[in-house]
């Protein structure tokens, strides 16, 4: 696994664990403490966006690759999954309902994970 793989793979399980944390502060009404993680994560965010636009570039610079589709597919999910997490983030800020963004969060979750670990040949499973 190469370094920028393992950089993308880092930056998502941060953001993962700093989303989740911001969200139990806003659960427990800490809007204060809520936005250190929340602010953190934002700049996860750039890191997770420029090693995935790395490795997209890389599909699309091999010549012939038959994974470009499930690539671009992935890397659409996964801005997605940015989006919906955000959005979360903002509707427990706001103390409004988030449920469908939720429902999107993890389908789209599910969907990068499988493209990412499962079916593109940079992935690790089998």
């Amino acid at each position: 696994m190469d370094g920028m793989i393992l950089t993308h793979i880092i930056g998502w399980g941060l953001g993962l664990l700093l989303f989740f944390f911001a969200l139990v502060l806003y659960s427990e009404k800490k809007v204060k403490k809520a936005t250190i993680p929340h602010m953190i994560l934002r700049l996860d965010y750039l890191l997770i966006l420029y090693t995935g636009f790395v490795l997209l570039w890389r599909y699309f610079d091999e010549s012939g690759s038959s994974f470009t589709v499930q690539a671009v597919i992935k890397g659409i999910a996964g801005l997605i999954v940015i989006v919906c997490m955000e959005m979360v983030l903002v509707k427990m800020k706001k103390e409004k309902s988030a449920k469908a963004w939720w429902i999107i969060f993890f389908i789209a979750l599910v969907i990068t994970l499988l493209l990412g670990f499962g079916i593109l040949p940079m992935g690790f499973l089998p």
